[in-house]
């Protein structure tokens, strides 16, 4: 596996470009499927979650070429209905093939997801969709196996707003008959973005970004070219390592829009921001304070993936800080890690009281998923002494080159295997 060796107090400067979203990109591949044509799609993430989705997509019969940031796609001649289980249970946003898949082929077998374990993620939402549009599935052995003869387009009222099941519901219902009306539907730039790549192709929906999509399918779909949007979530990682280290980072290639939750509350921790068209400066506090309240909500509320690296940072602020996690339950596996290095957290269910302490030592600790792989790097950025984090399988999943990227702002950082 590997690890980041991290010797900490070293102020970050400099610039660093943002990668695109990871979360945009593999919906958008997943939907390369949907239209039986060529696309060719930019600024991808060089990650594993990307690498799996290609190998799912090679599995099936497309044709898949990378250079560098580029992918091409070629999915005229699918000849297979059935995900690898091997690949499935290695990152969940696979289990989004699914609603493509019964678009394209009218039939899929797929195994339960897999990736990080920050909590029950239940698919009910995603099958409850499929199944108002037409489709049976049967499940057995851990396996899913859905079939139609022609989704009909219908109107869905979801529950919650899944982005998974929003996006699964859109790739459903792009080829479906007649005309599909998603409500309380998420409304994450991501979504906005498959529907931006789908309506390239041809398809035709509209309100992505509100809380009510309408799509209305088509038979016909044309070659396409795509930008991946840039990643959020990396973005706010920065942005956080700038604030926590006190140093004063300019970001390329971001949409501010998207970013703003993070913004307001890095301004609570008394980060300074100014912004540029698509680039942003961070300057991070001689002292940090503390924010008596995080939320994690669904966008355009703060994100849940930055909730880990937010309680890295409020761990040294000046009082005390409540972070209430209100999207997964079990999400709070980065506590125990932060707490090895001097951190003094209490969870209490789905609530963090974190008491900033003078300072962070370093430790040896253990990534257990993504973006708390990302909340021990900032904390070890910051910590007195040297850190070893472990595990960094899950970090590499969602953050492109971070080593070389933090070493590039100043940090002292190695990745060892």
């Amino acid at each position: 596996m590997g690890k980041y060796i991290i010797n900490g107090g070293k102020k970050l400067a400099g610039e660093v470009n943002v990668s695109g979203a990871k979360n945009a990109v593999l919906p958008i591949l997943a939907a390369t499927v949907v239209g039986q044509n060529r696309s060719t799609i930019f600024n991808t993430p060089n990650l594993r979650d990307v690498e799996i989705m290609e190998k799912i997509l090679l599995s099936i019969g497309c044709i898949v070429d990378r250079m560098d940031n580029i992918i091409y796609v070629d999915s005229r001649h699918l000849n297979s209905f059935v995900i690898p289980d091997d690949l499935v249970r290695e990152m969940r946003s696979s289990i989004i093939l699914m609603g493509a898949m019964l678009s394209r082929c009218g039939e899929v077998i797929i195994s339960y997801p897999g990736g990080c374990e920050i909590g029950p993620r239940p698919i009910d939402l995603h099958l409850k969709a499929l199944k108002e549009m037409g489709a049976t599935i049967e499940e057995s052995h851990g396996f899913l196996h859905c079939k139609c003869e022609k989704l009909e387009g219908c109107e869905i009222q979801l529950d919650y707003p899944s982005v998974g099941a929003t996006e699964n519901t859109i790739l459903a219902a792009v080829r479906a008959r007649g005309t599909t009306v998603i409500r309380n539907a998420a409304r994450e730039p991501e979504i906005v973005d498959l529907q931006t790549y789908l309506n390239k192709c041809g398809a035709k929906i509209s309100g992505a970004g509100t809380s009510i999509i309408k799509i209305e399918g088509v038979d016909k779909f044309k070659d396409v070219k795509h930008t991946i949007i840039p990643d959020r979530i990396v973005a706010g990682t920065y942005m956080t390592a700038s604030t926590i280290t006190g140093g004063e980072v300019v970001l390329k290639n971001i949409e501010t829009d998207h970013i703003q939750a993070i913004v307001a509350k890095l301004k609570e921790a008394g980060a300074l921001v100014y912004y540029d068209s698509n680039s942003l400066k961070i300057v991070g506090p001689k002292k940090l304070n503390s924010i008596e309240m995080v939320q994690t909500l669904p966008y355009p509320g703060f994100p849940t993936d930055m909730q880990a690296q937010m309680m890295a940072l409020l761990s040294i602020a000046n009082g005390t800080s409540i972070i209430s996690e209100t999207v997964f339950e079990n999400r709070f596996k980065h506590a125990e890690e932060l707490i090895r290095m001097g951190a003094n957290i209490k969870i209490i269910g789905r609530v963090a009281v974190v008491k900033g302490v003078k300072e962070l030592t370093g430790a040896k600790v253990k990534s257990k998923d993504l973006r708390g792989g990302a909340s021990l790097v900032l904390a070890g950025l910051v910590a007195k002494g040297t850190t070893e984090v472990d595990n960094i399988y899950h970090i590499e999943r969602g953050y492109e080159d971070l080593d070389l990227k933090l070493r590039e702002l100043g940090a002292d950082i190695e990745k060892v295997k």
